[in-house]
């Protein structure tokens, strides 16, 4: 008798940046750690690793001061308590990010308004900004998303027309860059995250950068409780918070830093490959970037097209979570907007501050207004990506990419 066998596929585990297999930690942030343990002195107000971290960091991406904080979180609420907006302000921000990069607004008594993005990119564009700048607007801030810059040039130029400052929401872009500028260093504020799954980590933390002097001032004192410290006759200024690092998430960034630029060039040579892999695939869009940018690859994202592929972007990632390749489709369930904070203005007790005194068309939350937004949304998915991804991986995914477009094929 003569038995059939069935080659069955060997399914591939990826990397993943939720544990070591996909980070680059190692000895040389054991190396620190221990160097910090042994001092004894845990603190940043005392200790060195902190103020190298901020040295080095600002140096890498050429910025006269950088100041290492707590989470990505605390660099968006600090840098919007710099820019120091009166209660009811609008600070225009965009439709597709993390609440960590919302939540401050709030919290400073200022009021979102949310810019439309490009369908493709999901990134605020400087004309869907322009939609939404009114007499009340106090800042900007631009979200470079899955590494990818925003049109940095036209946004700045339309910023300084109105005179209104721009913070750069960089926690996914670490040396993704606009012509031969970092971003990060071009607005007048930058923001970054060291959380679990950015280019570099500390589990949690971040880091906020800025060449105004006035600015990076404000900045140090909100880390600080507003306290002034080197300051002649310190006291503490205004109302803040304590968002200091220690010196143990500092001694891991330090060794993170060192990795970085290897870090982001594995990223890109890695993505690039990838979409040469699948470019040529009719239903997909690999990731658009415009001429003059350098993506970075915090995740690599494809558009897909449901007129041509059954299910679109749900289908697809149905098709490929059985090969052990688990995506994000949507990136978000929802625009930021739709979220039951916004929806239902629960803030501060039953008062709907700061919402209580918004102009109606400031806070006109309905996912109907925003019809780029949806559609970027429903096209998009995000596949897992990190710098310990070879060409193995790679591969594999592309491999797995075309058989699920070729399965879902619409005729």
């Amino acid at each position: 008798m003569v038995t059939s066998l069935k080659t069955v596929e060997k399914l591939m585990t990826l990397p993943s940046d939720q544990d070591a297999s996909g980070r680059t930690l190692g000895a040389e942030e054991l190396a620190n750690l221990g160097e910090v343990i042994a001092s004894g002195t845990l603190s940043t107000t005392k200790g060195t690793f902190g103020k190298r971290l901020e040295e080095a960091f600002a140096g890498r991406i050429g910025v006269a001061h950088a100041y290492a904080l707590t989470s990505g979180s605390a660099a968006i609420h600090v840098a919007i308590g710099a820019v120091n907006p009166n209660p009811g302000d609008e600070i225009i921000t965009t439709s597709v990010t993390d609440m960590g990069a919302l939540s401050p607004i709030v919290y400073q008594g200022a009021v979102p308004v949310f810019a439309e993005v490009d369908p493709q990119t999901l990134n605020v564009t400087a004309s869907t900004i322009e939609e939404k700048i009114s007499d009340r607007t106090k800042a900007i801030i631009v979200t470079h998303l899955f590494g990818n810059p925003c049109e940095m040039n036209e946004i700045m130029e339309l910023a300084r027309s109105h005179g209104i400052p721009v913070i750069e929401d960089a926690a996914q872009s670490f040396l993704a860059s606009v012509e031969c500028d970092f971003v990060g260093a071009i607005g007048d504020i930058g923001c970054f995250s060291f959380q679990q799954g950015k280019h570099m980590t500390t589990g949690e933390g971040g880091i906020v950068t800025s060449n105004d002097e006035e600015l990076a001032r404000r900045m140090f004192l909100h880390i600080n409780k507003a306290w002034g410290y080197g300051d002649q006759n310190p006291d503490h200024y205004f109302l803040a918070l304590n968002y200091r690092m220690s010196e143990l998430q500092a001694a891991v960034a330090m060794a993170q830093l060192e990795k970085l630029d290897e870090c982001v060039e594995t990223r890109i040579e890695n993505a690039n490959r990838l979409s040469e892999l699948v470019g040529d695939i009719d239903g997909i869009e690999t990731p658009r970037v415009a001429d003059n940018a350098r993506h970075v690859y915090w995740r690599y994202c494809l558009n897909i097209d449901d007129t041509k592929i059954r299910d679109g972007g749900v289908g697809m990632a149905a098709v490929l979570k059985e090969k052990n390749i688990f995506t994000a489709p949507r990136y978000i369930q929802k625009p930021s907007f739709m979220c039951q904070v916004f929806q239902e203005k629960n803030t501060f007790g039953d008062s709907g501050f700061p919402f209580n005194l918004a102009r109606p068309e400031a806070i006109d939350y309905r996912a109907e207004a925003y019809p780029m937004t949806v559609k970027g949304l429903n096209d998009i998915l995000v596949l897992p990506w990190n710098e310990m991804f070879t060409d193995e991986h790679v591969e594999y995914i592309a491999k797995h990419v075309r058989r699920a477009a070729k399965m879902l094929r619409i005729s």
